[in-house]
């Protein structure tokens, strides 16, 4: 075959290639977002897949973002997607605790993953099967894809130093997930508000403490000016996961392309987002400290067992209660008793 035929064949297939994709059909998915875009790591990851999927399609699938309440709740995005109200939503499981109780596990376990053994997890182990399965079996018309990841956040800001049990009852604290479960377990009032609905209750006394993210995360929220005893490490949450929901029969009807461009735009954003959490929270932490008045506490050995020994409590009693939970924590507890060879061998041990 000549250098002319070559030439002549590859311009032919190229030319098909971009007539397929122009010639697909167009879809846009509008996404509300439970997460200001502000926030980075935790809401900025979704402007760029929205920006991703629009140049890797060529434009026959997009993504329109809506800021948290503009088009719908945060907490309503799980129900209307898969209603069909809106085509797709970026959020998180646990905000589904009291809906269906398996959520928190596919969000953040207390004392669990870090974000790599997560997303072995997800990825290479039973856990993306159970995560969609948990919607399925729960009658949610919606497809699951995992779409950001962070790594450990604080876990709370105090307005005093907190040293023994008895300094945590009867507070009202913002808390989120199973962590929060173990909280209201060791007398601590618990409620779940939105982040931009934080600061205000902090300023007007409604909550004496709260947690919400990373050190970055937290300070654009303003939670210093308010309480100054900031602590580590995050416990409760080690790594947490977002998700982007597209209602199923969206998802069905989409072509193979533009289901591989999600998944995979996604799949990039779980590596971009946790590269972007991870890179910027030393300088919150030392502005915090130098200019805000921020004391960075540890937690104490004794209260970090409390914390575990309460937390193997609760995991015991939602298994109990549910037997889709028990069947997610079998199996990730499973995953991570193999992992744990690996770990203990391949890491350098922490002092």
């Amino acid at each position: 075959m000549n250098k002319t035929i070559i030439k002549l064949a590859l311009a032919t297939s190229l030319a098909l290639s971009a007539s397929t994709v122009l010639g697909a059909d167009k879809l846009l998915l509008k996404t509300p977002i439970a997460f200001s875009t502000s926030l980075p790591g935790l809401g900025s990851p979704i402007p760029r897949v929205a920006e991703q999927l629009n140049l890797m399609s060529g434009g026959t699938l997009k993504m329109k973002v809506y800021e948290p309440g503009k088009l719908v709740k945060p907490f309503e995005i799980l129900g209307a997607v898969s209603s069909g109200a809106i085509n797709s939503g970026y959020t998180t499981a646990g905000y589904w605790a009291g809906k269906i109780p398996a959520s928190p596990l596919f969000s953040a376990v207390p004392f669990g993953p870090e974000a790599g053994e997560y997303m072995a997890w997800l990825y290479y182990g039973n856990g993306m099967d159970l995560y969609q399965g948990m919607y399925d079996q729960a009658g949610y018309n919606v497809h699951v894809l995992p779409c950001a990841i962070i790594a450990p956040e604080t876990s709370g800001w105090f307005s005093k130093e907190i040293n023994s049990k008895d300094d945590l009852k009867g507070l009202k604290m913002r808390f989120f997930g199973l962590g929060g479960k173990v909280m209201q377990k060791l007398g601590v009032a618990i409620s779940l508000l939105p982040g931009g609905e934080i600061f205000p209750a902090l300023e007007k006394g409604a909550i004496d403490a709260t947690e919400f993210s990373m050190p970055a995360i937290d300070k654009r929220l303003g939670f210093h000016k308010v309480v100054k005893y900031n602590y580590f490490p995050g416990w409760h949450q080690q790594a947490t996961v977002f998700e982007l929901l597209v209602n199923k029969d969206v998802w069905n009807e989409m072509s193979g392309q533009h289901k591989a461009l999600t998944e995979n735009a996604c799949k990039a954003s779980m590596t971009d987002s946790l590269a972007e959490g991870e890179a910027i929270q030393f300088e919150a932490m030392q502005e915090n400290i130098d200019k805000n008045g921020v004391h960075i506490m540890q937690w104490s050995d004794e209260m970090l067992a409390l914390f575990k020994t309460t937390w193997d409590e609760v995991a015991v009693e939602e298994a109990a209660n549910d037997a889709y939970f028990k069947t997610v924590l079998d199996d990730l507890t499973e995953f991570r008793d193999g992992y744990k060879l690996w770990k203990e061998n391949a890491f350098l041990p922490r002092k």
